[in-house]
């Protein structure tokens, strides 16, 4: 079928209104993505008191569950609590510093396994969301932890 040259110039005039289209569109898109949000990490988690009711949470399923358990069986969960909410608001641009033991100190010859360690994560994100944490958020604080996994593993 051969095309009018009419049909071709509305064919054109067509395409270059959707391509004019979507350049706009993805523009205010770029434009939005240039907006950082105004707050932190820390402040999406909720600040002092958000970070220490996610440990809180974190560490009551934590005590749940019996294949995790017996790795606390000698810790000061106060201390333990303390040190994970700071590290979590250091690790969230909050105004903390952590000042514990490197990662791969802390568990070394622990015997924890790649299962353990990611039975521990899906209870870290099941307590995230548990306290409304927006899922946003609850991505990039998972995202700035996992790194810490080879060196949590490092002297296993």
């Amino acid at each position: 079928m051969t095309q009018t040259p009419t049909h071709a110039y509305r064919y054109q005039a067509r395409r270059a209104l959707q391509t004019a289209a979507l350049i706009t569109i993805l523009l205010s898109l770029g434009g939005c993505a240039h907006i950082a949000p105004s707050t932190t990490l820390y402040e999406r988690l909720g600040g002092e008191s958000g970070i220490e009711a996610v440990v809180e949470r974190f560490l009551y399923r934590v005590a749940d569950d019996p294949e995790l358990v017996g790795f606390f069986a000698n810790t000061n969960i106060d201390h333990l609590a303390g040190s994970l909410a700071n590290q979590f608001c250091a690790v969230s641009n909050g105004p903390c510093r952590y000042e514990g033991p490197p990662m791969e100190r802390a568990h070394q010859n622990m015997g924890i396994t790649d299962a353990h360690f990611n039975q521990l994560v899906e209870h870290l994100a099941a307590a995230l969301r548990e306290e409304n944490i927006a899922l946003g958020a609850q991505n990039e604080l998972l995202g700035r932890l996992a790194p810490m996994h080879a060196d949590v593993m490092r002297y296993q």
